[in-house]
C-alpha cells in the first residue's frame, strides 16, 4: 500500500504555551482548540491506557516516544465483571495530544481501529509533526506550563485544571459492587484505574467502588483502597477527613499514587507541585533501608513532602532520580501507600507484590 494512499489530508494546528512558546504542527486527532495543562510521559508503548486514565483530566499530553499509533487502538471488549479489557476507564480523558511522528498504518492483533479514529470518535485533538524533543526540553527546564491547542485562527483562554476539582469530575457518581469474595475491600474511586480494580479481583475479594465523597466508614469492610487520580490533593478536602476516620478505626489501609498523597495529607503530612512531574514507565525507586530497586510506573504531578510526616510514619519507598516521597507506612498500625502504580497497566509489573501484602495485612487483621 502507497503511504499517501491512507494519509488524509492533514490540516495546519498549533501549540501555544503560556510563555508564548508556538509550536506548528499537522492535525491528526479532533479538529479542534483545547487549552490545558502540557505535561509529557517518556513510556515507549502504553498510548491506549494512558489516554484512558483518568489522572491525565484537563492535561496535554506530549508523548516523548517518536512513534505513535503503530499499533492502533485495542476492542473494546469487556470481562465477566463488566470491566473493558483493555482501557484503564470507559473514556479518554486527556484534552489533547502531541507527538512527533503519526503512524497512519498500523497493525497488531487486537487492533480494532486506528488512534487518529479513536481521538476523533472521542473528539480529542492531536498534533503530529512536532519536535518534542525540544517541546519536553523546554518543559524540563521551565516546568509544566499551561498550553493551548488552537485551530485556524482561533484563540481560546489559557486553562489551568489544578484550580478545579478534577476528581469530582471523574469519580464514579453511584455505589458500584464488584465480584463475590471473602475480603471486602472498599474502593475510593478519585479516578481509579480499572486495573487496580482487576488486580483486587484476581485476590478472593469483593470490591465496593464508592465517589470520591463518600463515607465509606460506614460501610462493612475488611480494608481500605485509596485509588490513583487527577489534579490538586489539597481539593479532596472530604476524603481526606474520611481516611482520618478510618485511620481510627484501624483497618488496612493501601493507598496508590493519589491515594498516597491523601493518606499523606489525613495523617498530618503536606503536599507540593513537582516541577514537571513523574510520567513514565521507568522511574527506579528504592524501598527505604534495603538494596531493593524497582522500576515503576507513574503518573503525577504533586508530591508528599517527607519533611512533613509526623512521628508515627515514615517513608516507605523514594525516588532515586530526585529523592522524592514514593510511599508511606505506618510504623504499628496496618496503613501503607505508594506514589507509584503497583498496578502499572501497561507495565511494569514488578510491584504488583504490593497487593499481596495488603492482602495479607487483612487477612492478619482478621485473625
Amino acid at each position: 500500500m502507497d503511504y499517501l494512499d491512507i494519509m488524509p489530508e492533514v490540516k495546519g494546528i498549533k501549540l501555544v504555551l503560556e510563555d508564548g512558546t508556538i509550536f506548528e504542527g499537522k492535525s491528526f486527532g479532533y479538529h479542534k482548540s483545547v487549552a490545558g495543562e502540557v505535561v509529557f510521559n517518556t513510556a515507549m508503548t502504553g498510548y491506549p491506557e494512558s489516554l484512558t486514565d483518568p489522572s491525565y483530566k484537563g492535561q496535554i499530553l506530549v508523548s516523548t516516544y517518536p512513534l505513535i499509533g503503530n499499533y492502533g487502538v485495542p476492542k473494546d471488549d469487556k470481562d465477566e465483571n463488566g470491566i473493558p479489557l483493555f482501557y484503564e476507564s470507559d473514556q479518554i480523558h486527556i484534552s489533547g495530544l502531541i507527538i512527533s511522528d503519526y503512524s497512519f498504518e498500523y497493525s497488531h492483533w487486537n487492533a480494532k481501529n486506528s488512534l487518529r479514529e479513536w481521538l476523533i470518535q472521542n473528539e480529542v485533538p492531536g498534533i503530529f509533526d512536532i519536535d518534542t524533543r525540544a517541546l519536553t526540553k523546554v518543559l524540563r527546564e521551565k516546568g509544566s506550563m499551561l498550553g493551548k491547542i488552537l485551530i485556524d485562527d482561533e484563540d481560546i483562554e489559557q486553562y489551568d485544571p489544578n484550580t478545579d476539582n478534577l476528581v469530582a469530575q471523574v469519580s464514579t457518581k453511584e455505589k458500584k459492587v464488584f465480584g463475590n469474595g471473602k475480603h471486602k475491600v472498599v474502593l475510593v474511586d478519585t479516578g481509579a484505574k480499572y486495573n487496580i480494580l482487576r488486580c483486587l479481583l484476581k485476590r478472593d475479594t469483593t470490591v465496593t467502588v464508592v465517589p470520591w465523597d463518600y463515607d465509606f466508614t460506614q460501610e462493612d469492610y475488611d480494608g481500605i483502597m485509596l485509588s490513583n487520580g487527577p489534579g490538586n490533593p489539597e481539593v479532596c478536602a472530604t476524603t481526606v477527613e474520611n481516611i482520618k476516620k478510618a485511620i481510627e478505626i484501624g483497618k488496612p489501609i493501601f493507598g496508590i499514587c493519589l491515594g498516597n498523597q491523601l493518606l499523606g495529607i489525613a495523617s498530618g503530612g503536606s503536599t507540593y507541585k513537582l516541577k514537571y512531574g513523574h510520567r513514565a514507565h521507568n522511574h527506579p525507586v528504592i524501598k527505604v533501608g534495603t538494596n531493593n530497586c524497582h522500576i515503576t510506573s507513574q503518573n503525577h504531578g504533586f508530591a508528599l513532602d517527607n519533611e512533613s510526616l509526623k512521628n508515627d510514619w515514615a517513608p516507605l519507598f523514594v525516588n532515586v532520580n530526585d529523592n522524592s516521597n514514593e510511599g508511606i507506612y505506618h510504623k504499628t498500625k496496618p496503613f501503607f501507600s505508594t506514589q507509584f502504580h503497583p498496578e502499572a497497566s501497561s507495565g511494569p509489573t514488578d510491584t504488583e507484590f504490593l497487593f499481596d501484602d495488603f492482602i495479607q495485612l487483612i487477612e492478619n487483621y482478621k485473625k
